[in-house]
């Protein structure tokens, strides 16, 4: 059950967050600062805008995003979790598991001690037909000139578990065609276009088609360098063993009722962190496991 907004407004103790309902009554909240601008959803603890001060935005959303309840949105950063990708044995269940479009509560928002804003979010009943654990799980992003988000998982039940995730960051750039993406020479992946073939990846990531792309044991920094925007984007991870490249081109994006356009993917492309394919995280009884990821512009 979403919180009302008088119970959502008794959890914001800083003065520059402020609650609105979107047209189809998704509750979302709205910081202002003089650091950044940005916007999270109640629904998936979505993470939808985050524009630092005299930057062009560093998130990617659609013009036709659906603000509905129980719809996914398209751009910002979803939650997939308990599972990335299609459930393994289940293939009527929901692709990227069921978190990015759970209601999840607002606990808490303050100002830190440099002007950032944190946001504390908990999904605390996960039980589910498709998920039988009790497995809660926390976000907390703290929005500033960088934007740091953590999604913890803590497995109350009393068998292990096996968890894969992806926090499904959509990037805002000029044209994929242009970019390059540095971080990942020397990595294997395994590439869904060639029916998960493994493969390693030889220099930059560059772009001239359709890409997805799991990239597996890989920890470091990647870049995202837009020479047209003259600026690089900076990923830095912990507790992440995968990253993922997609962007969906021209066919894809046609096909695509949501992505705001036949040439909407020339201004976007994700790169994923997250434990995904063999590096699904086994969670035993009373355990927690953490994956931190901090976007900023270098």
């Amino acid at each position: 059950m979403p919180q009302s907004l008088q119970a959502l407004q008794q959890c914001i103790s800083d003065k520059y967050t402020q609650v609105r309902v979107s047209e189809y009554g998704l509750n979302i909240l709205d910081i202002n600062t003089k650091l950044c601008s940005a916007s999270m959803a109640l629904q998936g603890a979505h993470v939808m805008t985050w524009q630092p001060k005299g930057e062009a935005p560093v998130l990617w959303l659609s013009p036709d995003a659906k603000l509905e309840k129980g719809k996914s949105i398209r751009g910002g950063i979803p939650i997939c979790w308990p599972w990335f990708g299609d459930h393994e044995t289940e293939s009527t269940y929901a692709a990227h598991g069921f978190a990015r479009t759970a209601d999840w509560e607002l606990i808490s928002t303050a100002e830190l001690s440099g002007g950032e804003i944190e946001v504390v979010m908990h999904l605390s009943d996960t039980r589910t037909p498709q998920w039988a654990y009790d497995t809660p799980a926390e976000i907390k992003v703290v929005f500033g000139h960088r934007l740091t988000i953590t999604l913890t998982t803590t497995n109350q039940s009393k068998s292990s578990i096996q968890l894969s995730e992806a926090l499904h960051t959509y990037f805002q750039i000029q044209d994929v065609r242009d970019i390059e993406i540095h971080g990942l020479d020397g990595c294997e992946c395994l590439d869904k276009l060639q029916a998960y073939q493994r493969q390693t990846q030889q220099g930059t990531v560059q772009f001239s088609g359709e890409v997805d792309r799991i990239y597996i044991h890989q920890t470091q920094d990647i870049m995202i360098q837009d020479k047209a925007l003259q600026r690089s984007i900076r990923i830095t991870k912990q507790g992440s063993q995968s990253s993922i490249v997609w962007n969906p081109w021209l066919d894809k994006c046609k096909a695509m009722g949501d992505l705001g356009g036949d040439n909407a993917f020339l201004n976007m492309v994700c790169v994923e962190s997250g434990n995904a394919a063999e590096n699904t995280v086994a969670l035993e009884a009373g355990e927690a496991h953490r994956v931190s990821v901090t976007y900023s512009i270098a």
